[in-house]
């Protein structure tokens, strides 16, 4: 009895065993490889599979999502024999899960030697300056490559990026006092505009403050002007209103001399012909007041009227 029941459990070990490898479950965006006795058979998709248990064997699970590989830098060569280092990052997804397990051994490594190759054939055609402005077109052209050579793998390359450049040290120093000495001579020529933009603003505002000084120098002498015609004006007509003899303005000349005598330039000075009869007039006129002689007309004394016919 003990027997059979030993019996029983390893039947039903293997029943389950076989159920295992029955049914495979692949995981989504992933596809397995099934052999038959060492010979490709079929694809597995995504979802619950059957399988014949110790018949067929899955030889490769493979992921079919987008996936991304950076390469280590590379030593490259320019036109100029100068040797940079660049850094590349691959994009690529596997649409042929079967050409990607049997085509190449490795597709991984076969891209990145690929990867390389194209690399120094695409560099070796530019030189340094180029290299470092065209990295747009060294993607474009790499892409390309990678993706016509690696089709019949079952791959599909979908982007490449150089993540980055690096020049010898010495070409970088070159590099950055050249950078450093565009700098300073923008700056320079930034502050001289900003000097002659300064001093030409001065030289407006100096402009426009001087002619608006002459045109109030200009306004102000001709107000003064006209006040002192106003002036005379009405000196000239309270004088001929109070109708002067000649004493009365022989007296006011006498009066006006020491003003016209101020100044250390007044050392020479006209004397009119007529001063003269006026200065005997006014003698005169002094010396009849003294004598108390009839003819000056005092405060106290009127002035007759002639007689008028």
């Amino acid at each position: 009895m003990q027997p059979i029941i030993i019996v029983l459990i390893i039947l039903v070990v293997l029943v389950f065993i076989a159920l295992i490898k029955t049914i495979q479950v692949i995981p989504q965006a992933s596809a397995a490889i099934v052999e038959r006795f060492g010979r490709y058979t079929r694809t597995l998709n995504a979802g619950l599979n059957i399988v014949v248990p110790f018949i067929d064997s899955i030889r490769n699970r493979i992921d079919l999502r987008e996936q991304v590989v950076p390469f280590p830098p590379q030593p490259v060569i320019t036109q100029d024999n100068l040797v940079v280092n660049i850094d590349t990052v691959i994009y690529y997804q596997v649409t042929d899960a079967r050409a990607a397990t049997y085509e190449v051994a490795s597709y991984i490594q076969a891209i990145e030697q690929l990867t390389v190759t194209t690399l120094r054939n695409i560099i070796g055609g530019m030189d340094l300056e180029r290299t470092l402005t065209s990295r747009e077109e060294i993607n474009a052209a790499l892409r390309g490559v990678l993706d016509e050579a690696t089709g019949k793998w079952g791959i599909r390359v979908n982007r490449v990026e150089l993540k980055a450049i690096e020049p010898p040290t010495s070409i970088q120093d070159s590099m950055e006092k050249q950078m450093r000495a565009d700098r300073d001579k923008r700056a320079a020529i930034l502050t001289a505009e900003g000097i002659r933009q300064s001093q030409i603003l001065t030289a407006e505002g100096e402009k426009q403050s001087a002619i608006l000084r002459a045109e109030g120098e200009a306004k102000a002498s001709a107000l003064r002007a006209e006040g002192e015609a106003q002036a005379i004006r009405t000196v000239f007509e309270s004088i001929h209103a109070g109708d002067p003899d000649q004493k009365l303005l022989s007296y006011q000349y006498l009066q006006m001399l020491p003003k016209i005598a101020e100044g250390d330039a007044n050392k020479l000075w006209i004397v009119p012909s007529e001063i003269g009869d006026a200065l005997k007039g006014l003698s005169g006129a002094f010396g009849n007041l003294g004598n108390g002689a009839p003819g000056f007309n005092t405060g106290r004394e009127r002035r007759e009227e002639p007689p008028v016919d």
